[in-house]
């Protein structure tokens, strides 16, 4: 677990978009088993996740087709969301920072720590559109 005051700038590059900060397994269940799409984002205090990651959710969150929900959870700190969120992301194995769409419960589309790092925002927020203009 990171300290609270590291962490909390970090969350805030999202929240202050719309997205929605999932603290526990139930809030996962009832944010993934609904109808619509969803996109969840596994934040992390890593590099990739600052230049990349989270500039990129920002960028695809402002595309005019996107998900009807938008939740976050935070790799290293809510242990039980974590583990859930990546429960419904399998059989693709644990990825921070990762973004998962997902539509009707049903996961769609992933992206990857290794799709994340070295790329630039820009080309992951287009990816990220695309999905939301097939699945949105």
């Amino acid at each position: 677990m990171y300290p609270e005051y590291l962490v909390a700038p970090m969350r805030q590059e999202l929240t202050s978009v719309g997205f929605e900060e999932l603290k526990n397994a139930e809030e996962v269940d009832t944010a993934i088993k609904t109808e619509g799409t969803v996109l969840l984002v596994v934040n992390s205090v890593c590099g990739c996740a600052a230049a990349n990651a989270r500039p990129a959710a920002k960028l695809a969150a402002q595309n005019s087709k996107h998900p009807e929900k938008l939740v976050t959870v935070f790799a290293g700190m809510e242990k039980d969301a974590v583990d859930q969120a990546r429960n419904y992301m399998m059989p693709y194995p644990p990825s921070s920072p990762s973004m998962a769409l997902f539509k009707d419960g049903k996961l769609v589309h992933i992206i990857e720590r290794h799709q994340i790092e070295g790329r630039p925002a820009q080309m992951i927020a287009d990816n990220l559109v695309s999905a939301f203009e097939q699945y949105c």
